[in-house]
C-alpha cells in the first residue's frame, strides 16, 4: 500500500491508498516542530482504527511546502515505515509531467506539481487547475499535459483575517457553507460575511472564465476551503455540460 503525505502551511494531510483505493485519510495542524516520532504516534493510532498497520505500507511519496517540516516527514517514513519516500519537486524524481517554465523545476511548489498531475489524470488538457487553501492558486497544463504556470492569491481565510487586522471596525468572520448559502439570497443587508461568501464565489468565477477558449475549468483541488469549494464547483461543472 502507498502511504501519500501532503505537508501544506496549514494541514499535514496522510492518505493510504491499496491500489486506487482510498482506505483512509487524516489530518493535523502544521507544526514544523512536530518530530518524526510524534507523527508516528499520531499517524499509527488513526491507521489502527482503519485496520491498517505500518507492515500494511510498502512505498511512501512527500508533496510538502513547508521546508522546516520535510525532515521529519522523511524521518517517520524511514524509520516506522521502512520506505524512502518520493519527494515530489526533487529534480531527480520525475512524475509524469513535464514543467515548462523559465525556472528550475525544484522551484515550483510541490504542491503545484502535484494537482497538475492529479488534474491530468482525472481529465483531459488542457485544463485550469484551482487550488484552495492558505492561497489559492489558478495553474494551467497545456494540450501536451505540461505544467506551464499560473498565478497564486492570499487564500480566503488569510485575506479575511488581513482586513480584519487593518479594519478597526469590522468584525473578524469565517465562511462557512451555511454563511455562503445565506449570503447568495440576503447580500442586500450588507454584512460582512455575506458580502465575503458572495465575493469570493464572483471573484474566482470571474478569474476562472476569463482564459483562452481552448483552456477548460474542469479540476478543483482543496485544502482548507471545502464550503467554498462546494459552491464553486457546481456553476463550473454546469458551464462544461
Amino acid at each position: 500500500m502507498l502511504l501519500a503525505i501532503d505537508s501544506g502551511n496549514t494541514n499535514v494531510v496522510c492518505a493510504v491508498y491499496d491500489g486506487d483505493k482510498l482506505r483512509g485519510s487524516w489530518r493535523a495542524a502544521t507544526n514544523p516542530n512536530r518530530t518524526a516520532d510524534e507523527y508516528a504516534v499520531w499517524l499509527v493510532q488513526l491507521m489502527a482504527l482503519s485496520g491498517l498497520t505500518p507492515k500494511d505500507i510498502d512505498a511512501t511519496i512527500i508533496g510538502s511546502v513547508v521546508p522546516e517540516a520535510t525532515f521529519n516527514l522523511v524521518r517517520l517514513c524511514q524509520r516506522y515505515f521502512g520506505c524512502e519516500p518520493l519527494m515530489v519537486g526533487r529534480p531527480d524524481r520525475f512524475l509524469g509531467i513535464g514543467v515548462d517554465l523559465d525556472m528550475p523545476e525544484e522551484q515550483v511548489g510541490a504542491d503545484r506539481v502535484a494537482n497538475a498531475v492529479a488534474a491530468q489524470d482525472r481529465h483531459q488538457p488542457p485544463l485550469i487547475v484551482l487550488d484552495f487553501g492558505t492561497a489559492t492558486t489558478f495553474d494551467i497544463v497545456d494540450q501536451h499535459g505540461n505544467y506551464c504556470g499560473g498565478v497564486i492569491a492570499p487564500g480566503i481565510n488569510l485575506s479575511l483575517r488581513a482586513l480584519d487586522m487593518a479594519a478597526a471596525q469590522l468584525p473578524r468572520i469565517g465562511i462557512v457553507l451555511a454563511t455562503c448559502c445565506f449570503a447568495l439570497g440576503h447580500v442586500n443587508y450588507g454584512s460582512p460575511a455575506m458580502g465575503g461568501g458572495v465575493f469570493v464565489i464572483g471573484w474566482v468565477l470571474g478569474r476562472a472564465f476569463t482564459r483562452s477558449d481552448d483552456l477548460a475549468v474542469c479540476a478543483v483541488a482543496h485544502g482548507t476551503f471545502d464550503a467554498i469549494q462546494l459552491l464553486i464547483v457546481l456553476p463550473l461543472v454546469a458551464s462544461q455540460i
